[in-house]
């Protein structure tokens, strides 16, 4: 009966959200439900106030300052002219020759210097409008090129990219941001290059079919709220606050923080273990410093630096706690009899292999909750020292297990009932039966056989 209230409180989920519903409602009335139907309704309230919210709650202690940053890095490198500056010398320096790569390029430098996804596409999708126009491809095409830009290998696998879901694993596996960066290099060049390779093809197709770049009443979400950019940057100095993201957090990762004995930090702060800490840590301070230096560099061109600020810190509420309460709800399932069964399920499906079971769980809970960076979450909170102990126990290197949990999340998450795929098409004015194939094509198929690609050299070769 635990199993069968799991699955019903699983698909409900994913339905009410894929009809639009706020997973913040969502998550503790699903966790409810599936209390309920279980046979444990004397519990619900302490079980809600307990179990539930105080799995929300470590989820934002530990991860809302990379929101917060994040989110405040997204919003000045938009309000600063320094995303549409970058944007702009990508299309001067490829062309309208090459609209797919040319988008793609675009938005995959943008997300791994750490602009938030959905800022990116507001910011690209103008530009990339008017390409798709003036080259007569069509429309349709824009999603699948922003999302294989914004949502795949710049946000999984390449080594050091800020983004939230190459986070998520550090705490668990004591790695950082560049965890098997040979590996998570392949896997990125498999995903863009197979990626490009597909979507250029659909662009000869759509011509040999002589389909233009169609008829559209543009009822793409107005972003007419956003405010004007203040006057352009030149694009080196735009590219500046991008490399001091990466190469901070990569400073701080390999020569600042291993050069200094951090022991005392554990003798003052008993439940504070360093070396699962200084991977975040790397992190914040690169988006911190480079946040701090758009601010002081602009200083005379803001147009309202006060709403900026304001802006880009109250855009981290929403993600933080949207996927914070899917962490709720996977614990709460997580305290059920019924999920003991299906974890051994999962735990022992691949005996001799645990980099196998851990891409099955990670890409299934990404799947229900519609959501990378939730998925991986609820996984890592549920399984995580499971898979830390069958790793060490075949000899497997923790960062190859960080390496395929961010991948394995970034296959399946973009299912229809994601909200990241639902928000790019709104904001494109496009439907899912005129762009999701294509779409599920660069972000679903291709990272899973980056995926697979991964796991067969880690098991061969190790991590690298």
């Amino acid at each position: 009966m635990s199993i069968l209230a799991i699955v019903i409180s699983l698909l409900l989920l994913m339905f009410l959200a894929y009809r639009g519903i706020s997973v913040l409602l969502l998550a503790p009335l699903m966790a409810g439900l599936a209390v309920l139907l279980s046979g444990d309704a004397a519990f619900l309230l302490p079980i809600y106030t307990d179990t539930f919210m105080g799995a929300l709650g470590n989820y934002v202690i530990q991860f809302f300052p990379l929101f917060l940053l994040g989110a405040l890095f997204g919003q000045l490198m938009a309000d600063s002219g320094a995303a549409q500056s970058i944007a702009n010398g990508i299309v001067k320096k490829l062309g309208t020759h090459h609209v797919v790569l040319t988008v793609v390029m675009a938005c995959a430098i943008l997300t791994y210097g750490g602009v938030s996804l959905f800022v990116v596409a507001f910011a690209i999708y103008p530009i990339s409008r008017e390409l798709f126009r003036s080259a007569n491809v069509p429309k349709r095409l824009i999603p699948a090129s922003i999302a294989l830009g914004s949502f795949t290998f710049t946000m999984t696998a390449l080594p050091g990219t800020p983004a939230i879901q190459n986070a998520i694993p550090i705490p668990y596996f004591e790695t950082n941001s560049f965890a098997a960066p040979g590996l998570g290099i392949i896997a990125g060049l498999i995903m863009l290059g197979l990626g490009t390779c597909y979507l250029q093809s659909r662009v000869k197709k759509a011509a040999h079919n002589g389909e233009d770049y169609g008829q559209h009443t543009e009822r793409e979400v107005d972003a007419s709220d956003e405010d004007e950019p203040t006057t352009a940057m030149p694009l080196p100095v735009a590219l500046i606050p991008i490399v001091m993201v990466i190469g901070l957090n990569a400073l701080f990762t390999y020569g600042v923080f291993p050069a200094i004995d951090l022991s005392f930090i554990s003798e003052e702060f008993e439940n504070v273990s360093p070396s699962g800490q200084t991977g975040l840590w790397a992190i914040l301070i690169a988006l911190l410093t480079a946040s701090t230096w758009l601010i002081i560099t602009r200083w005379k061109h803001w147009l309202d630096l006060k709403a900026s600020i304001n802006k880009g810190c109250l855009g981290s509420l929403l993600p933080v706690f949207n996927t914070a309460s899917e962490v709720g709800y996977g614990a709460v399932i997580a305290s059920m009899a019924g999920f003991a069964i299906i974890r051994d399920s999962v735990l022992t499906a691949f005996p001799g292999n645990p980099l196998i079971s851990e891409a099955m769980a990670m890409s299934v809970l990404a799947g229900i909750t519609g959501s990378s960076s939730g998925g991986l979450s609820i996984a890592l909170e549920t399984l995580g020292s499971e898979y830390l102990a069958m790793a060490q126990e075949a000899g497997i290197n923790p960062e190859l297990m960080h390496r395929v949990a961010t991948l394995a999340a970034g296959g399946m998450d973009t299912l229809p009932h994601s909200g990241a795929v639902i928000t790019l098409l709104a904001i494109c004015g496009l439907t899912h039966r005129q762009s999701y194939a294509n779409v599920a094509m660069v972000t679903i198929v291709l990272p899973i056989t980056a995926l697979i690609s991964v796991i067969t050299l880690g098991t061969l070769f190790g991590s690298f």
